[in-house]
């Protein structure tokens, strides 16, 4: 909010060849134009996220490095964690205001996204050694998402209520789409056949669905489950059949249809419901209630709470991924200053790490899948 106030003021599995190491500055785009024409199915039953199944690793993938990667809003800086060890590694400078670590499209470069206007960078990692390379200026990057094709880079520049299209290989900008009634433009997800998106917009209690070719508007949706609402992680259900968003001052998460015409129901989780993610198997959702220091856990069936994890002493959980092996839930506690490993079987707490200060939308790696569509871990 202090940000926000301050602006108004002022592949299919890849081939060896095609994922050649990258010079830390570009990605390189493995084309998947199935990819959302043909989603993987399980036993019949449409499954977006089978190929993310747990440690369905890429074989180039799985020579990365283990590690989770922490952005620190207010220290600019990444924190780097050992996941066997739960111990910082390494740290360093993620640009002005850096809010999430993104990976690529093609999943062989790990970008931190930094957002403090005027200015915004993007910075490429490499997966392989978890050394940062030079930092790309690129306005306003709040969040990153890929379309489903692979063409562009989306920046939510969320101060300007902008997505801007980049060529990914080189970050140039190619166009942009405004959003004058979305203030607050942030998260975001795609329909199965990659033909919309339907993103949050935070502070004007709404939502916006995009017509992903053009960028232009399809519709908006306006949110009426409490006057004040603040939509925040939008994501697909595994089966494709609706979009789940998390809105923190609502409580609790929206259910939208497949094709984001409508609202259809309204899940309470806990306050401050923030961040959405999914188990490795699909058949639960992990919601993180940031004001309650909490993690809801749905039945992603039923569409219905199954238990509620507690953490310990308090905190606040944000953003985060779920591990490759799908055991460990990892999130930012953005108030706190720390990571929360939590055991996706019971909810117990494994860890507790001290970072920087306001940790956000951090990333673990590696993360099974064959193409990212951006964020933490929206990967199918």
């Amino acid at each position: 909010m202090r940000r926000y106030t301050a602006i108004l003021l002022t592949c299919v599995l890849a081939l060896p060849a095609a994922c050649a190491k990258s010079d830390g500055t570009q990605n390189t785009v493995v084309p998947l134009a199935s990819a959302s024409a043909s989603p993987s199915a399980t036993k019949g039953k449409l499954n977006v996220y089978a190929d993310a199944a747990a440690n369905l690793l890429r074989a180039d993938v799985k020579a990365d490095k283990a590690l989770v990667y922490v952005p620190n809003t207010q220290s600019d800086d990444v924190y780097v964690i050992d996941p066997a060890t739960y111990k910082v590694v390494d740290h360093f400078y993620g640009g002005a205001e850096p809010q999430h670590v993104v990976p690529s499209y093609d999943l062989r470069t790990l970008y931190v996204t930094s957002s403090r206007v005027p200015g915004g960078s993007v910075l490429p990692i490499d997966p392989r050694t978890g050394k940062p390379g030079k930092i790309i200026p690129v306005q306003d990057v709040y969040n990153l998402y890929f379309t489903p094709d692979g063409k562009y880079a989306w920046v939510v520049a969320e101060a300007y209520q902008r997505i801007d299209f980049y060529d990914p290989k080189s970050w140039k900008l190619v166009k942009s789409a405004n959003f004058p009634q979305c203030e607050g433009i942030n998260h975001m997800d795609f329909t199965v056949d990659g033909k919309l998106a339907l993103a949050s917009c935070e502070f004007a209690n709404r939502m916006v669905v995009i017509d992903v070719a053009s960028g232009k508007l399809v519709r908006d949706l306006p949110l009426d489950v409490v006057p004040d609402g603040m939509p925040q992680d939008t994501r697909l259900l595994p089966d494709g059949s609706a979009f789940l968003t998390a809105d923190m001052h609502a409580n609790g998460v929206y259910v939208f249809d497949a094709q984001a015409n409508r609202r259809t129901g309204f899940i309470p989780t806990g306050r401050g419901a923030h961040g959405i993610y999914f188990s490795r198997d699909g058949k639960r959702a992990f919601v993180s209630n940031r004001d309650e220091g909490s993690v809801s856990v749905l039945d992603v069936a039923t569409r219905k709470p199954i238990t509620k994890w507690q953490i310990p002493n308090g905190g606040s959980p944000d953003m985060g991924a779920v591990s490759a092996d799908g055991k460990t839930l990892w999130l930012a506690g953005r108030y706190h200053g720390e990571v929360y490993a939590i055991d996706t079987a019971n909810g117990h707490l494994r860890a507790r790490i001290p970072v920087g200060s306001g940790p956000h939308g951090l990333l673990v790696w590696p993360q099974p899948g064959q193409y990212s569509l951006g964020h933490t871990s929206n990967i199918r």
